[in-house]
């Protein structure tokens, strides 16, 4: 799977404790904005970092810091995970964000 300039990839990684969420431009070969459940913005909010209601407040995040930079849509890239847990609830705040995929 390869993100352009037009629409690049969100690209998800989950761990026991925390999960995070790049967007990547494969044809400059850039990371355009990226987030997770360790960074300062989502530990304002006071929710547990491993549980499916942190995922779809990270995916939320990454939409609009997505749609700040003018992103769109994107293609999802679940790196494996199967879609389902926190990797859905990822993808769903993200669309309730705004983006599109």
């Amino acid at each position: 799977m390869k993100g352009t300039a037009q629409t690049p990839r969100l690209v998800v990684f989950r761990s026991k404790k925390h999960i995070y969420a790049q967007v990547i431009d494969d044809g400059q070969h850039k990371v355009i904005t990226g987030c997770s459940t360790l960074g300062k913005d989502f530990k304002d909010k006071k929710i547990s970092s491993a549980n499916k209601e942190a995922a779809k407040e990270l995916g939320k995040l990454i939409a609009a810091q997505a749609l700040k930079l003018g992103v769109k849509a994107v293609a999802f890239d679940r790196s494996g995970y199967k879609y389902h847990g926190r990797v859905e609830n990822l993808a769903q705040g993200a669309r309730e964000g705004g983006l599109k995929f």
